[in-house]
């Protein structure tokens, strides 16, 4: 750890302002969430602020931690230049003292100077410019890629000399969308993602609807509440799994729901099923029992939940890499669609009884 880096913190430790620059999307800002709560207790006299997508916005609403989120689209065919000027002008009238950048992006790289924090730190997690060491003066040394996301942005302000405390996410569930959920769904459901932000890592619909049917051969009484992103592929996909069940014990959400209604559904399931995807990251944070499918190989290993109320089914994949790969150009992942219905269906079960 470079001497100068390791004392970051006591030179900024009488910080008034810090501000995040996190442009992250559901399950990227969950694992950001430990590592604010962090900044706020190594903080105690500033406000914390985070720059962040959208949907990151809706994350940190339940995040105590988090005095203020600014917002910027991330979409490419809604956001624009113009906006984001917008945005980092008045970032840059709040006179932020320190500036934290823990995925080293290009985009946030840039962001992170434009925010005019005296104090600016990140981490080498995109390509290396000449401009780079201009922009931010201190750098943290590349983490394990093999350690759980939440973990290395922690050991990143570790390695600024920030004392770390025991992991937390502590997200607060506004009241009104606990009532919302109970309206919903009883205490004995399960849930259900059948997609993921990319083809590639979901499970064939065939395999889903075929483990459901042993599902309910072996727990009648079970209800599976389902839900699906808004997006017109993923709302597809859904329809497409509900035509396969014709179920009533299949509950299908409304595609238009907050992460803070989403969150009180999960809190309120015995467990969650599905790919890697936001909602798997988001159940794991409220300590919600899991059941997820992965490809292993690559970075994946750092997003697969840990502990023994979690159950990680991961298949070797020939394709190391999604861009370009036989997967990305099937639209398919023919490892996933070997993991067969009853194995799925048997690890659920384990966890039932004792859940």
């Amino acid at each position: 750890m470079p001497s100068e880096l390791a004392h970051f913190y006591s030179r900024t430790r009488d910080s008034r302002k810090v501000i995040v620059v996190d442009l992250g999307f559901l399950g990227d800002t969950i694992h950001l969430v430990p590592a604010l709560w962090e900044l706020k207790t190594a903080y105690p006299n500033a406000q914390l602020h985070v720059l962040t997508s959208p949907l990151g916005t809706e994350v940190l609403k339940m995040a105590p931690c988090v005095d203020r989120s600014w917002s910027v689209e991330m979409q490419r065919d809604t956001r624009t230049l113009g906006e984001q000027w917008r945005v980092l002008r008045a970032l840059r009238r709040e006179h932020f003292d320190v500036a934290y950048n823990f995925s080293g992006a290009d985009r946030t790289i840039f962001m992170t100077a434009l925010t005019g924090a005296r104090w600016r730190v990140a981490h080498p997690g995109g390509r290396r410019h000449f401009w780079n060491a201009w922009l931010i003066p201190d750098w943290i040394p590349r983490q394990d890629p093999r350690v759980l996301v939440s973990e290395q942005r922690r050991r990143m302000l570790e390695a600024c000399g920030v004392p770390l405390g025991k992991a937390r996410y502590d997200l607060a569930i506004d009241r009104s969308c606990d009532e919302w959920a109970a309206g919903l769904v009883g205490s004995s459901a399960i849930h259900l993602s059948p997609n993921a932000s990319k083809p590639t890592r979901e499970w064939p619909l065939e395999n889903q609807a075929a483990m459901l049917g042993i599902l309910w051969s072996k727990h009648p009484e079970l209800t599976v509440a389902v839900s699906s992103d808004p997006q017109p592929r993923q709302v597809d996909r859904l329809e497409s799994l509900v035509k396969r069940v014709q179920d009533p014990r299949l509950k299908v959400l409304p595609n238009k729901v907050t992460i803070s209604q989403l969150a009180a559904l999960l809190k309120r399931c015995r467990l969650h099923v599905g790919p890697d995807s936001g909602v798997l990251h988001l159940a794991a944070a409220l300590d919600v029992p899991t059941v997820s499918l992965f490809r292993q190989g690559g970075y994946r290993s750092s997003f697969m939940p840990a502990g023994p109320e979690h159950r990680v089914i991961s298949v070797p994949c020939r394709c190391e890499e999604d861009r370009g790969s036989a997967c990305e150009r099937l639209g398919r992942a023919e490892c996933l669609a070997a993991i067969g219905p009853e194995q799925v269906a048997a690890v659920i079960s384990d966890i039932l009884r004792v859940v």
